[in-house]
């Protein structure tokens, strides 16, 4: 991130349908030029707030500010400085890329085709913006779909699963593409996505939400590195399993491993009373998890949507 300055600003937001509460008080911001991912499982109300974020249904209450305006009371200019792409770009097959971008061009006031050039060349379009949609990859699809978001200048670009569909090598380019907009454009971008290995790769911060609250924001990196834990490689087994349940908390056993939580003050002793007691230490090691291992963690294993 290069700046502190504030782009969206969410507070106590909240959608009741019937009397079910669909989203219960949830509170982020974004910062300046940084990608943002936003994770839930599936019916956690990651989609729900999204739409509430663009404008597309209302909250029940709670504020939603963009770039400083108010996005119930100022609808007009908060949307100016938001562009957004929910599920799949709409594009009309049967026309050019460029004829595309004209099209929603009439949409936004004061967009002139010196503008329309802009975006092509910000997306990297440029050698096939005059052929038919219906002859792009699904990649290209994305970028003429960004392309489009960012007609107007948004301050602010929300993309739900932006890589979705896309192989290895397409999904790499959208990685790299969206973390130069952030970082040479200074946009902030608010990315739902199921791929955790991706979120973990291009995010500066996440937000997991999980049956209507936000239960984590953080960046990847203090994430991960105040989760730190440890291997050990133990026999006998059981008997290592129950000394390391007395002393510590065993995350998870994996292909004959016990991990527990890394406790620095602790690691020495634990491991001089497994020796003590007869147990055989063939392995300590400690290592960072994965964004896939808290997520399942502090959502109690729920699966991503």
């Amino acid at each position: 991130m290069n700046s502190s300055q504030s782009t969206l600003f969410v507070k106590n937001l909240k959608k009741t349908i019937g009397k079910k509460d669909i989203i219960k008080n949830i509170t982020f911001e974004l910062k300046q030029g940084e990608v943002f991912g936003f994770l839930g499982p599936n019916g956690a109300g990651k989609t729900t707030t999204i739409r509430m974020l663009v404008g597309l249904i209302k909250p029940t209450s709670g504020m939603i500010s963009i770039c400083g305006y108010n996005l119930e009371g100022d609808f007009s200019n908060a949307i100016k400085n938001l562009g957004c792409i929910v599920e799949n770009p709409e594009l009309y097959p049967y026309l050019s890329g460029w004829e595309n971008l004209q099209q929603f061009a009439r949409m936004v006031p004061e967009i002139n085709e010196y503008r329309i050039h802009e975006v092509i060349a910000q997306v990297g379009l440029q050698n096939r913006i005059h052929d038919l949609v219906k002859t792009y990859s699904l990649g290209m699809r994305q970028r003429l779909g960004i392309a489009q978001a960012l007609l107007g200048k948004p301050k602010v670009l929300i993309l739900d699963e932006p890589t979705n569909g896309l192989d290895p090598v397409g999904i790499r380019e959208m990685r790299e593409f969206i973390r130069m907009l952030a970082e040479k454009d200074q946009i902030s971008i608010l990315i739902s996505s199921h791929l955790l290995s991706e979120i973990q790769l291009m995010c500066d911060r996440v937000a997991i939400i999980s049956k209507g609250e936000i239960i984590k924001i953080d960046s990847v990196a203090h994430i991960l590195a105040e989760q730190e834990r440890v291997s050990w490689k133990l026999h006998p087994l059981a008997e290592g399993r129950r000394i390391l349940s007395e002393e510590t908390t065993i995350l998870s056993e994996q292909d004959g491993l016990l991990i527990t939580l890394y406790d620095e003050q602790r690691l020495s002793f634990i491991n001089e009373r497994l020796v003590r007691e007869g147990v055989k230490v063939s392995g300590i090691q400690t290592k960072l998890p994965t964004l896939e291992d808290l997520f399942i963690e502090l959502t109690g294993g729920e699966t991503i949507d």
